[in-house]
């Protein structure tokens, strides 16, 4: 469909400058929009981009001028990009709510108002499901388990056995809450699987990205603290303490018993070694290592992971070695130079 641009500008509440009449017909990011499409310029470093576009329009914030080009500027230009984008490809609706018979669901399980449960899924023994909660394609619940309201599963998603989900959660495809722990010790010459009897508990407005798991405690619990967001493949440990607020990004491996506090940023392929704390309002930069408990709030990168400012020396001497080796073996030739100088000195006096 097209829309005139100043009807765009209505929907986010912008102003037009330029040609409000002109037709948008789609609506794309900055590298990918072509001519009849709206694009997003929110940053004065896309400037350049933006002139090279060859989009018909562009959403800006206030303060950038795009020359050439009419534009609809509004305070927040992702926000407005995102419902422009909504207006172009509306989201599909919502199932209507009820147990496909396809599905296979315990007789002693307790399903609230309001919950879509898709075929294929299969939901054991005394599992509770909260009101509005969607369950996708082929899910399995485990006996049990509880999800809270407005819980979203997507396909493939396996929940285990007495795991806790709390209210307006949203895992993604193929993610497995409540497997067991890598918890082994040799009798006989044998690796003998430890005791993996507790569970996992994932508190409110947590996101779980696809491919992601959380192993079950010992004999207690694994936690996800409220708010975290977890990117896809991840791996956390038995008995793990996530703090609430936390992003994790995707391939960090988080080894059993370890803890982060409020607020931790972890990039991607950071790892975490057994047993270690990470405390408030720190971030680990992508493939770190945190071999020991870090304490104190700040930035941190390298493996092991250390202050990041002490990393970026390391780095920038470590560039350095190249040089540095050429500049010693220029010094050691001289030296050598000078000491062969120095013995043949009294020779050629007592000649």
């Amino acid at each position: 469909m097209a829309v005139r641009l100043d009807k765009l500008a209505e929907i986010v509440g912008g102003t037009v400058t330029g040609d409000g009449g002109i037709e948008i017909n789609g609506a794309a990011p900055l590298r990918d929009a072509g001519p009849g499409e709206i694009t997003l310029a929110d940053d004065e470093k896309y400037t350049d981009s933006l002139n090279e576009c060859p989009a018909t329009a562009a959403v800006v914030p206030p303060g950038i001028q795009p020359e050439g080009i009419s534009f609809i500027t509004v305070d927040n230009a992702r926000e407005a990009f995102a419902a422009i984008v909504t207006a172009f490809c509306p989201a599909r609706p919502k199932k209507t709510a009820g147990i496909s018979p396809r599905a296979i669901v315990s007789p002693t399980a307790t399903i609230a108002g309001g919950v879509t449960i898709s075929p294929g899924c299969v939901i054991g023994d005394d599992v509770e499901i909260g009101a509005g909660t969607i369950i996708h394609p082929n899910v399995t619940v485990l006996d049990g388990s509880s999800l809270g309201e407005n819980v979203t599963l997507f396909p493939g998603v396996v929940i285990y056995d007495n795991t806790i989900i709390g209210n307006d959660c949203l895992i993604h495809a193929a993610a497995v809450i409540g497997a067991y722990g890598f918890g082994y010790e040799q009798v006989d010459g044998k690796h003998a699987r430890t005791p993996q009897l507790g569970n996992v508990v994932i508190e409110d407005n947590v996101e779980i990205g696809a491919g992601t798991t959380i192993d079950r405690g010992t004999y207690g619990s694994t936690r996800v603290g409220e708010g975290t967001k977890i990117d896809n493949q991840v791996q956390v440990g038995h008995n793990c303490r996530i703090g609430p607020n936390n992003l994790i990004c995707a391939h960090v491996g988080i080894a059993g018993s370890s803890s982060t506090g409020n607020y931790v940023v972890m990039g991607g392929q950071v790892g975490v070694r057994d047993h270690v704390d990470i405390g408030d309002n720190i971030m680990i930069g992508a493939q770190s290592g945190v071999s020991e408990s870090l304490t104190d709030s700040g930035k941190y990168l390298g493996s092991p992971a250390v202050p990041l400012r002490q990393e970026v020396q390391t780095l920038m001497a470590r560039a350095r070695l190249t040089e540095l080796r050429k500049q010693v073996r220029r010094v050691e030739k001289s030296l050598a130079a000078i000491t062969s100088e120095a013995s043949e000195q009294p020779t050629k006096n007592g000649g």
